[in-house]
């Protein structure tokens, strides 16, 4: 998945301190935070402890942006124990709610919360674990669901079973508190457009598009008044201009009687279908940065990190779009159950604070092990 925003390797020294990554216990945590904030460096803190009682002893809204996956339910025993190991999913869905109530307070107004978090079989039945959890948030903590991501995993890992398919995909949900004012950097995660170019003097998209073929249909429609041909024709004109003068980086044009209208035909439910039928035609214009990546990820997991310990270190890719599209430069990145340090390092190299917490110490110590590698 290609993305804009990607660090080199001479920015990653030129921000990094001459520390390593700081580790400290749950009960110094609130004063690290506050001298972190104060300090110019993007060095990752680090916190053990268990995330419900560490953060309840945070401040509120400090951090811009939560990017995390919690330990999934009865999947694998963790070091030290800790959330995961319920013998009951409800219990599971309890306590992570608890922890998503103080993420909501220690998260700015302006904050978005990213979860990644797995399913699990029991008696046969998948449970959907991802959406009791999603439904609980909204329904009883007020988040506002902003996008459902499937993470398509690309390959399987073994699965003997013979009576279902095999699972390749998580889900990732984005949260934020309010419906308007958070933080939003569409542009930091747009791709490439492709670029328009003169051909025999008429301007030409990318993906083809001159003009040429919406100017027949338009004067050779059966559908469209004289008073709509002459309108849909001056529409035209300028939005080539638009391309021209690089406003825009391609079109579509939807002319009655000749293209569907986009998601709906009824004027009742659809903008674009009452346009249609009122004036009949419309513009689709497209991004002149490019367009924004869709919430289907194809992401490799993480699995080549020869890191023997912890189980399931997600990939770097998958903390990319949400870091760069929801946390501002400069701003702070919290991960609750942060294990080997794939958020943190996935902050540091996109030029973000970022405080961890674990309740193991040895995932910790891998994490600064891996910062050490970075410089």
């Amino acid at each position: 998945m290609a993305i804009a925003g990607k660090h080199n390797h001479r920015q990653i020294q030129l921000l990094a301190a001459n520390s390593a990554p700081l580790i400290v216990p749950s009960e110094s945590a609130p004063s690290a935070v506050h001298e972190y904030l104060r300090s110019p460096d993007v060095q990752p803190l680090f916190a053990q402890g268990d995330a419900l009682g560490v953060l309840r002893a945070l401040p509120d809204a400090i951090f811009d942006c939560v990017m995390t996956s919690p330990p999934y339910w009865g999947k694998r025993e963790y070091q030290n124990g800790g959330i995961g190991l319920e013998s009951n999913y409800r219990d599971y869905i309890v306590h992570l709610a608890e922890i998503c109530t103080e993420i909501q307070r220690v998260l700015k107004a302006q904050g978005s919360f990213w979860i990644n978090i797995g399913d699990t079989y029991m008696s046969k039945g998948l449970i959907g674990i991802p959406w009791r959890l999603s439904l609980q948030l909204i329904d009883h903590q007020g988040w506002i669901l902003r996008n459902s991501v499937i993470w398509n995993k690309v390959k399987s890992g073994m699965d003997n079973t013979n009576d279902r398919l095999g699972n390749v995909h998580e889900n990732l949900f984005h949260f934020v508190k309010s419906q308007k004012g958070y933080y939003y950097d569409a542009d930091a995660i747009r791709s490439k457009p492709r670029e328009s170019r003169v051909v025999n003097g008429a301007i030409v998209s990318g993906t083809g598009v001159s003009g040429v073929r919406y100017k027949r249909q338009i004067e050779l429609s059966t559908a469209l008044t004289t008073s709509e041909k002459e309108d849909a024709m001056k529409t035209l004109l300028s939005v080539l201009d638009e391309m021209r003068a690089g406003d825009i980086s391609d079109f579509r044009m939807i002319i009655r009687g000749q293209q569907r209208t986009t998601h709906s035909d009824s004027a009742r439910v659809s903008g674009r279908a009452k346009e249609l039928q009122s004036k009949g035609h419309y513009i689709l214009r497209y991004h002149p940065n490019g367009s924004k990546p869709s919430d289907v990820w194809d992401i490799i997991p993480e699995d080549t990190q020869n890191r023997e310990l912890h189980f399931a270190p997600y990939p770097e890719d998958l903390c990319r779009i949400p870091i760069l599209a929801t946390c501002p430069v400069g701003g702070l990145v919290l991960d609750p159950f942060c294990g080997t340090g794939t958020t943190m390092i996935t902050a540091f190299k996109l030029g973000r604070k970022s405080f961890g917490i674990d309740i193991s110490r040895h995932y910790l110590e891998q994490a600064v092990e891996r910062f050490g590698e970075l410089m």
